[in-house]
């Protein structure tokens, strides 16, 4: 990792690094998942069964789209059985940390006969993709379809990438149960995200799709946007560790660790006020990458976006950390609640040297599904807000209107939408 001064010209440095990897700077793919996304739409299953053989190896066919209910059983009978005690821990805290989430339509009215209010609806239909690839994500189907259903969705479809003998990997189909799917479609990448956005025989369109995925899968779900809802453009993973001369640098060095594992363009950064603290967290990362498994891909997360950056103080890390703003924020100070207010952006704030990020990822309950790339300066985690819809609701008298209807008429007439007035002004014709 490279050691620096936190100066103005290393922020704007890294800044600058850093949004080198959002998807929105790899357009050279583009292309590509355009013609995917369009042959879905024209051709549906069939252009689903040619990409499936041509990119996982499977003979992909109408009968075999769809997860049987007797692989799912199978499946229960493949995992640890330790492993689905921790699923069924782990989604209790989930749906209670979300249940405390849910918005109720809500009412008001004057004695003038004024009602207005708010009606909440969870979305019919809802779709959740889950990776494959380098690692296997069970975490992230609780953390995607716990949501949808405690908003209340009538129906959540799941897809994910099969192998070469059309498995689905047995975690991922556990949590999915679990949790609550009511469908499972063994199709990956940018084409079970077109066939979610667009529908095909055997796929019925949603109208949200969320989930994380690989560059394919992210410029997928952008280009789909407004054709239906998604939960955002997810880039690499990235965590950001604020630290003063208190922490320990053990600790600080595993939970970088623990997000450069992901992929070579995570991104694990160290802001702290003390040189001592820096020297120790590079020796300690030395010693546990030795140790570790994926190393290749950790050496090549730390070489491009590992930075150790030596702040001033308290307030120069907490400004920079805003500016960044992080996927996952650890805070490792003295006093870190008093820190964490001074925090504006950040996906996930974790507290103290026991809260290691890796608790977020998997038990504690808030979801994992976080804002990427600097955008939790304006986008949050996802939760169950994501699954609903929002309608205002009007109703007023006519003594209600009357009382108002010249100033309505007057301020549709400044914008020269004369129907607009009129359609106030009929109504007091009589009058």
């Amino acid at each position: 990792m490279k050691i620096l001064k936190l100066t103005k010209e290393a922020k704007e440095s890294l800044l600058s690094e850093l949004i080198k990897r959002s998807p929105e700077h790899m357009a050279n793919f583009e292309t590509s998942v355009r013609e995917i996304l369009d042959n879905v739409k024209a051709n549906r299953d069939k252009a689903l069964f040619e990409y499936t053989a041509k990119f996982d190896g499977f003979e992909l066919n109408a009968e075999n789209i769809k997860v049987t209910e007797e692989e799912i059983e199978s499946a229960y009978e493949k995992i640890d059985k330790d492993l689905l005690d921790v699923i069924r821990k782990s989604l209790v805290n989930i749906r209670d940390f979300h249940e405390k989430q849910k918005m109720n339509s809500w009412f008001t009215s004057t004695d003038k006969g004024i009602f207005l209010g708010q009606k909440v609806t969870p979305m019919k239909r809802a779709g959740v993709y889950v990776p494959g690839g380098k690692a296997v994500y069970p975490s992230s189907v609780l953390m995607n379809v716990m949501p949808a259903k405690v908003a209340g969705v009538e129906e959540i479809i799941m897809t994910t990438p099969c192998n070469s003998i059309g498995e689905v990997n047995p975690a991922v189909l556990v949590a999915a149960k679990e949790a609550g799917a009511d469908s499972i479609y063994r199709v990956g990448g940018a084409q079970a995200i077109a066939a979610l956005a667009y529908g095909t025989e055997s796929i019925p369109k949603v109208d949200k799709i969320v989930g994380p995925g690989n560059i394919y899968v992210a410029l997928a779900k952008k280009a789909v946007f407004g054709n239906v809802s998604i939960d955002s453009i997810a880039g690499p993973s990235e965590i950001l560790v604020i630290a003063d001369e208190s922490a320990n640098p053990k600790f600080i060095a595993a939970d970088l660790l623990s997000q450069a594992e992901h992929d070579q363009m995570a991104s694990a950064i160290l802001i702290t006020t003390s040189e001592k603290i820096a020297e120790e967290v590079q020796r300690e990362i030395e010693n546990f990458v030795e140790k570790l498994p994926r190393t290749e891909i950790i050496e090549a997360s730390l070489e491009n976006y590992g930075y150790i950056l030596i702040a001033r103080d308290i307030e120069e890390a907490v400004e920079t950390a805003n500016e960044i703003a992080s996927e996952h924020l650890e805070i490792l100070t003295k006093n870190p609640l008093e820190t964490m207010t001074k925090i504006k952006n950040a996906g996930a704030i974790f507290l103290g040297e026991y809260s290691s990020e890796p608790l977020g990822d998997y038990f504690a309950g808030p979801n994992h599904i976080l804002p990427t790339n600097g955008t939790a300066k304006f986008f949050s985690p996802l939760s169950v807000d994501d699954f609903v819809k929002k309608s205002s609701v009007v109703y007023y008298s006519k003594e209600a209107l009357s009382d108002v209807h010249k100033d309505i008429e007057q301020f549709a007439k400044s914008e020269g939408l004369y129907a607009h007035a009129n359609s106030i002004a009929v109504r007091f014709e009589e009058d």
